[in-house]
C-alpha cells in the first residue's frame, strides 16, 4: 500500500465537528511541516481559527469566501449572490488544489454549498478527480451525497448525541468559534 497517495476525506453529518475535526488534521500536518491551505466556504465572520492559523504560519494559510450561510444568522441576500460567491470560492480553490504546491487543503463547507445548490457536485468531483496525486483533500459540510461518499476514501459522519444549545446555551467562544 502506498501510505503517500494523497486521500480525499469527507466529513459530514449534523453533529458539531466537522471542522474541527479537518483543523485538528491540519495542526498534525503542520507539526509535520507539511503546506496546508484551508478555504471556507460562507464563512465570513470572525472564528478564533484566523487569530491560532496565523501561529502556523508559514506552513498554513486560511481564506473565507462566500457571503455567509443562505437564510440564516440574518441573511436576507438573494440567492444569485450567493452561487457568485460559491463559483468565485471554488474556482480560487480549484487553482490552487491545480497547483500542486500544497499537501493539505480543506474545503470547508463545500459539501453544504453543494446540498443547498450553490456548487453542483459535478465540480466537487472534477476537483477530486484532477487534485494531484498527493494531495490530501479534506471536504466538510452538511448532507453529503451518496456520490461525494463514493469518491472519498474516508468518510465520517458527525452524529449529535448530545448539545448544549438543547439547554439553551449559546455557542462558546474558543470551543464553537
Amino acid at each position: 500500500m502506498d501510505s503517500e497517495k494523497g486521500l480525499v476525506i469527507l466529513y459530514t453529518g449534523e453533529g458539531k465537528g466537522k471542522t474541527t475535526a479537518a483543523l485538528g488534521l491540519v495542526l498534525r500536518a503542520s507539526g509535520y511541516n507539511k503546506k496546508c491551505l484551508i478555504v471556507q466556504f460562507g464563512k465570513i465572520w470572525f472564528t478564533g481559527e484566523l487569530e491560532g492559523i496565523k501561529k502556523l504560519a508559514p506552513f498554513v494559510k486560511i481564506i473565507q469566501g462566500g457571503k455567509g450561510f443562505v437564510k440564516i444568522l440574518g441573511d436576507k441576500l438573494p440567492l444569485k449572490e450567493h452561487k457568485k460567491a460559491a463559483k468565485n470560492t471554488f474556482d480560487l480553490l480549484y487553482k490552487e488544489v491545480i497547483s500542486d504546491k500544497w499537501d493539505v487543503m480543506v474545503a470547508d463547507e463545500i459539501v453544504g454549498a453543494c446540498s443547498s445548490g450553490l456548487l453542483s457536485i459535478s465540480k466537487v468531483v472534477k476537483l477530486i478527480k484532477d487534485k494531484p496525486d498527493r494531495l490530501d483533500l479534506v471536504l466538510t459540510g452538511h448532507h453529503a451525497s451518496r456520490k461525494l461518499l463514493d469518491f472519498a476514501d474516508l468518510a465520517t459522519e458527525m452524529v449529535e448525541l448530545k448539545h448544549p444549545y438543547r439547554l439553551g446555551i449559546l455557542a462558546k467562544q474558543g470551543v464553537d468559534f
